[in-house]
């Protein structure tokens, strides 16, 4: 398959992730007490979580999952709906692997890093003069 016929599977997939992310996300800020905790974003998390771990036992054990249906399914479908899916993922497979040290490593300075970065990133706008 052409890698342009890779790009459109990737984009359908991501779009109705995407969509289904809207659509989830504010069920649940709408049907969840006023409070702190970011809970829409947190179940949609989780469900992508529980989708790419659905789907990747899927595919060890099935073999009628073509690399088109990978792509549309696990990078567009749940990569639109939410990255930490992946995430949980690669941590998941570096533990699998015996890699408890690297997983760790991974997982704790992505959250640390990542959140950093949207504070650089907010300091750094700040930083802009008001239009």
């Amino acid at each position: 398959m052409s890698s342009g016929a890779n790009i459109f599977l990737v984009g359908a997939g991501g779009f109705i992730g995407s969509i289904a992310r809207y659509l989830l996300g504010g069920w649940v800020l709408h049907h969840t007490l006023a409070g702190k905790f970011p809970w829409s974003t947190f179940v949609v998390n989780v469900l992508g979580c529980l989708l790419l771990g659905v789907l990747s036992g899927m595919i060890e054990r099935l073999e009628w999952f073509t690399p088109q249906m990978r792509l549309l399914l696990l990078t567009g479908l749940l990569g639109g709906f939410t990255t930490f899916s992946a995430f949980g993922l690669e941590t998941v497979f570096l533990l699998r692997r015996g890699e408890v040290l690297i997983a760790v490593a991974y997982a704790l300075s992505s959250v640390a890093v990542c959140v950093t970065a949207v504070w650089v990133g907010l300091r750094l706008i700040e930083l802009l003069p008001r239009s």
